[in-house]
């Protein structure tokens, strides 16, 4: 109603001018509502986004020193047969399973805060069943992504230079 009532208030306030007044209505709640949910979204798809990226920079830190702690490893199996591709993969497969930890446990705790302050504020708790198999396959690409450059370190290393160390 609010309008209708923008529209007719000229013509009852003041009747024989109804051009030197004009009246604006607020803005519709729902359209309003529906920006702000757009807005919080965004934001929280941002955060989101700048956290996976943290995350994956952490991955990719903790398996290029993993890859350095392991130099001599990494050149007997080079030494004893392996390629430069089985140790590329290897490093791969363990930065991905690394993300896929953190999907799983990050997941998890999402859910869990979710219904705990549900249960505290006695809300209905809306969980989208799709986050317990989406998580852990994002963690999984952002492992995979972070660890190749550490696997692509690791593929370069030569046999004989890593056991003289």
């Amino acid at each position: 109603a609010a309008v209708q009532v923008a529209e007719e208030l000229p013509y009852a306030l003041t009747p024989q001018a109804v051009d030197t007044l004009s009246a604006m209505p607020p803005p519709d709640p729902r359209g309003l509502r529906d920006a702000v949910t757009g807005d919080l979204s965004g934001l929280l798809f941002s955060l989101a986004a700048i956290c996976l990226f943290i995350g994956a920079v952490g991955i990719a830190n903790t398996t290029l020193v993993a890859v350095l702690e392991r130099t001599p490893e990494i050149g007997l199996r080079r030494a004893v047969g392996a390629r430069r591709r089985h140790i590329g993969s290897q490093i791969v497969a363990e930065s991905a399973a690394l993300g896929t930890l953190g999907g799983l446990v990050g997941a998890s705790l999402g859910i869990f805060v979710a219904l705990a302050v549900s249960l505290a504020k006695q809300w209905t708790p809306v969980l989208d069943p799709r986050i317990v198999f989406l998580a852990p396959l994002i963690g999984l690409a952002a492992g995979a992504v972070a660890g190749l450059y550490p696997a692509t370190r690791a593929a370069k290393i030569e046999p004989t230079e890593a056991l003289r160390r």
